[in-house]
């Protein structure tokens, strides 16, 4: 098994609280709204705390498909949110999982800084590839940016 780690950081406009709440708190519910591909988030086993399994259904080249995203730790009072990709079209075949560690912090003017190590751990003796650690990043600073783009649509969420 290898280990491919990096760090990455994004900035917005939006507040660290109003930004965690709808991408840690109201996730199931804004992220289907947010981001054009996404159709729905469900619950598929837990409670919704950490060890939580979550599927993930997206519209990706006019087909449906799903990312299980599985919960690995929330600090709600440090911002933070560490999950995992587990399973689905988010997961190449070498990769035994791709773990996400967030967390959100105050940045200039009110805004927030997102701080994000990705760790990509992949099956047997596959080497870590460079191009899924972009691709991984890529796809992630999307997001980020269609939530940001969603709650400055959408003054009066809170």
């Amino acid at each position: 098994m290898g280990i491919f780690t990096f760090e990455d950081e994004s900035t917005s406009t939006v507040a660290p609280a109003r930004l965690y709440k709808a991408l840690v708190k109201d996730a199931d519910t804004i992220i289907p709204k947010a981001v054009e591909a996404i159709q729905s988030v469900e619950i598929v086993e837990g409670n919704g705390g950490p060890g939580t399994i979550k599927k993930i259904t997206l519209i990706e080249g006019g087909e449906t498909k799903y990312v299980l995203h599985k919960i690995e730790e929330i600090d709600e009072a440090n911002l933070g949110y560490n999950y995992s990709i587990v399973g689905g079209v988010g997961l190449p075949e070498t990769v035994e999982k791709i773990t996400f560690e967030t967390k959100l912090v105050e940045g200039v003017n009110g805004g927030s800084i997102g701080k994000v190590t990705i760790k990509i751990e992949t099956k047997g003796d596959a080497k870590p590839n460079e191009q899924e650690g972009k691709a991984a990043k890529a796809r992630g600073d999307a997001f980020f940016k269609a939530i940001e783009s969603y709650l400055s649509a959408h003054p009066d969420y809170n």
